[in-house]
């Protein structure tokens, strides 16, 4: 497993949370997503053979979150 911390903008409420942890952690390979709102993070512990880090910025992206 890998763990990583993105920082992530745009997110500003409970509902970001439930988008981006659901739709990360919807993702084959991802165990653990979990958002922190005051410091516009988030940590993701992945399998990087099932999962490209890649994939998860993009699905972040996805959700209307710039991830930097």
């Amino acid at each position: 497993m890998e763990k990583v911390t993105l920082n992530v903008q745009g997110m500003s409420c409970g509902h970001c949370v439930k988008a981006v942890e659901g739709s990360v952690g919807a993702l084959s390979g991802v165990s653990l997503v979990k958002v922190d709102l005051k410091a516009a993070k988030v940590d993701v512990e992945f399998n990087p053979q099932e999962v490209s880090l890649d994939k998860i910025k993009d699905t972040i992206d996805d959700q209307g979150y710039d991830v930097q």
